[in-house]
């Protein structure tokens, strides 16, 4: 939890909130839970926002 914390920048209760609420994939290994590294870089990627153009921004209006 510690190394997933610190690889998103947050606290240890984020990860094991994402884990209780099956928002991430996780493994479990008897009592002790992994986090892949690809599955933080999938919860990244799947939350990333594109920055909006002027041209976007006209056409929405």
């Amino acid at each position: 939890m510690a190394e997933a914390a610190e690889y998103l920048n947050t606290s240890q209760r984020f990860p094991r909130r994402l884990i209780a609420e099956r928002r991430i994939r996780f493994v479990k290994l008897g009592r002790f839970v992994r986090i892949p590294e690809s599955a933080l870089r999938e919860f990244i990627a799947a939350g990333l926002v594109e920055p909006m153009t002027a041209s976007d921004v006209w056409k929405a209006a």
